[in-house]
Order: structure tokens, then C-alpha cells, then sequence
């Protein structure tokens, strides 16, 4: 057991330094993982609230509790603006606030702008403002974070279910693999974005419905892959002694076939990733998507597209979009060298 362990230790230590020795993929990795942490930061670097107030002694953290206007001298029981000038001088005046870099969230409207919407790039808005007067900093690094959460989500249920259907096929043959085979094929059929108008004529979709929705019809990405290898391996002589052993067909799907199955399988995980992300995008672009209250990547390029006159929007969100999907594909490429097992043997 313990030159088992070392054996798969030793395996997994050379598809790192195969990964590695791309030197392309390894450095989007760093650069993906860099944007990846800066995005789930979003609430600490781009925030109209302060990240930290004292006030007569006391300090009050407004991003992890809603204060009232009465809490820092105000008149009404309602939530604390901290751009109302008032409220700010009446807190610096007893204490200090420790604003964020970028002192807006993704739904926060400039109300003390001199300059007519979209606002050009400045000191105060270092990508402009949209049309409604938001900053486009902020509103990316929340679309960011909300993309990426998606992507993973759904590459995740999809990727699990996907790898269950292609196994269950592979191995059992006959008519499970008729009868499933079948079904996917009517299933693929379906017209997608026509089911999505008539969702979202319905009701306007949320997070979770508009994941399930899509998790309906991305399943599919991965059956045939897992269908074939578990078509491969379920006659090798190690599956059939296992058998004869009196092994559980669970036990040998889930130890003995499906490791070697997962080996094709984890090569396309990063472009299932880009096309989880282009797919959110582009529903919220053509306005099947979520609604206002999301911060959206696809809202920015509509945005982009509706205000021509505007080009820091198109600009930057297509050098944030453009960035994240070439990531994403070179690490895919790395991910795919790595488990070549030419390139492993070399």
C-alpha cells in the first residue's frame, strides 16, 4: 500500500513539472489564480461602505453589520449613507473611516458627479462609468467573481453528472447504453436558446435558476468521452479478475476504471470553464440572463455596444474577457500536455 501511495505521489509529480515545464500555462495559472483571488476580494476593494470606522471610541465594521443613521449622530433610523457629506464630517469629526480603494460597489451611483454618463476614465472612476452613472472597476471585479463562481458551479454538476452517465454507459453496454445514447442524442437536439426566451418570458431568472437551466444542457460535454474509455477498460484483464473475485460493479466502476477514465476527462475541464463563462456573458448580453441587480460581464459589453460614443467600456471589457478566456486556454493546453503520457515518459 505504501509503494502504491508513493507510486501515485510520484506520478502526480511528474504531471506537475510537465505542467510547469510550459512555461506559457504555468504563468496564466499564476496570472488566472492572481485574478481569481483579487475578484473574491471585491467586497474589501471596491465597497461605498468603510471597511473600518471609529466613532467616540468605539469602532463599528460596516461591511460585516448595517448601522443606522443615529448610530453616528444622524436624525433618522434608517441605513447609513457614508457619502452624505454630513455623516462623513460628523465621524471625522469624533473618530476616522478607512474607506476602500475604490469607494463604490457595483450597484452604486455617482450622485456627485460634475460630468454628464458614461464619465471618462479619471481620478475618480479609473475605468469611467457606464450609463447609469456606476463605476466599471467595480462593476468588473464583481462580474469577475460572480462569472467565475458560475463557471465552477456549473463545471462541476456538469462534469459530475456527464462522468456518472458516460460510466454507467461504458460499462454496462447493451440496452442502458442503447437506450441513454438515445436519449442524449434528442436531448442535444433540443433548441437551447429557445427554451431560455421562453424561461425568461416567464420569469426573470435568478442565479440558481439560471445555473440549473444551463446545467440541463452542458451534462452532455463529457458523456462520450467517459463512454468510450470505460468501453476500452471494462474488458482488461484486471476488470475481469476483479469479477471473478466477486467485486461489486460499483467498486470497480468507482477504484478501478474510472481513475484511468478521468485522465481524458480532466484535459477539458478548463475549456468547459471558458464556455460556462462566454455562456453567461452572452445571455446577459442578449438580455436572457440575470436581471439588474447582478453584476454582469454581458451587461458591460451591451453597454459597450449601446454607447459607441463611449469607447473605455467596449475597451475594457473586452480586454478583461479576452484576458480570462486565454487564460483559461492555456492552462487547458498545459493541463492537456501534462497528461500525455509521451510528454511524461520524456
Amino acid at each position: 500500500m505504501r509503494q502504491n501511495n508513493q507510486s501515485g505521489a510520484g506520478v502526480s509529480i511528474s504531471k506537475w513539472r510537465v505542467f510547469c515545464c510550459n512555461r506559457r500555462a504555468k504563468i496564466s495559472l499564476i496570472v488566472f489564480l492572481a485574478i481569481l483571488a483579487i475578484s473574491m476580494m471585491a467586497n474589501i476593494l471596491a465597497n461605498d461602505k468603510p471597511l473600518l470606522v471609529k466613532y467616540r471610541g468605539e469602532f463599528y465594521f460596516p461591511l460585516l453589520k448595517t448601522y443606522t443613521d443615529l448610530d453616528f449622530g444622524g436624525d433618522f433610523p434608517t441605513p447609513a449613507d457614508y457619502a452624505d457629506p454630513y455623516l462623513r464630517q460628523n465621524i471625522e469629526n469624533n473618530g476616522w473611516l478607512f474607506m476602500p480603494p475604490i469607494p463604490f460597489s457595483f450597484n452604486t451611483i455617482d450622485m456627485e458627479m460634475d460630468k454628464p454618463t458614461p464619465a471618462a476614465p479619471s481620478r475618480r472612476h479609473w475605468l469611467g462609468t457606464d450609463d447609469e452613472g456606476r463605476d466599471i472597476l467595480a462593476r468588473i471585479l464583481y462580474g469577475l467573481r460572480l462569472s467565475m463562481v458560475f463557471a465552477f458551479l456549473l463545471t462541476f454538476f456538469s462534469s459530475l453528472i456527464g462522468i456518472a452517465a458516460g460510466a454507467i454507459q461504458g460499462y454496462f453496454g447493451g440496452k442502458p447504453d442503447i437506450l441513454m445514447q438515445r436519449f442524449i442524442e434528442i436531448w442535444d437536439s433540443l433548441p437551447q436558446l429557445f427554451i431560455l426566451i421562453i424561461v425568461s418570458s416567464i420569469f426573470q431568472p435568478s442565479f440558481w435558476t439560471l445555473l440549473t437551466i444551463l446545467l440541463f444542457f452542458s451534462w452532455t460535454a463529457l458523456t462520450g468521452m467517459v463512454r468510450a474509455e470505460f468501453m476500452r477498460a471494462r474488458n482488461f484483464e484486471f476488470v475481469k479478475a476483479a469479477r471473478v473475485l466477486g467485486v461489486g460493479n460499483l467498486r470497480i466502476i468507482y477504484r478501478h476504471i474510472l481513475p484511468n477514465a478521468l485522465v481524458s476527462a480532466v484535459t477539458f475541464i478548463p475549456f468547459i470553464l471558458s464556455d460556462a463563462v462566454v455562456a453567461l456573458t452572452a445571455l446577459d448580453f442578449l438580455g436572457l440572463g440575470l436581471s439588474h441587480e447582478y453584476p454582469s460581464l454581458g451587461d458591460l459589453v451591451r453597454q459597450g455596444k449601446d454607447n459607441l460614443q463611449a469607447p473605455w467600456i467596449g475597451i475594457s471589457i473586452f480586454l478583461v474577457l479576452s484576458l480570462l478566456l486565454t487564460l483559461l486556454i492555456f492552462i487547458g493546453e498545459g493541463v492537456r500536455d501534462a497528461f500525455d503520457t509521451r510528454k511524461n515518459h520524456r
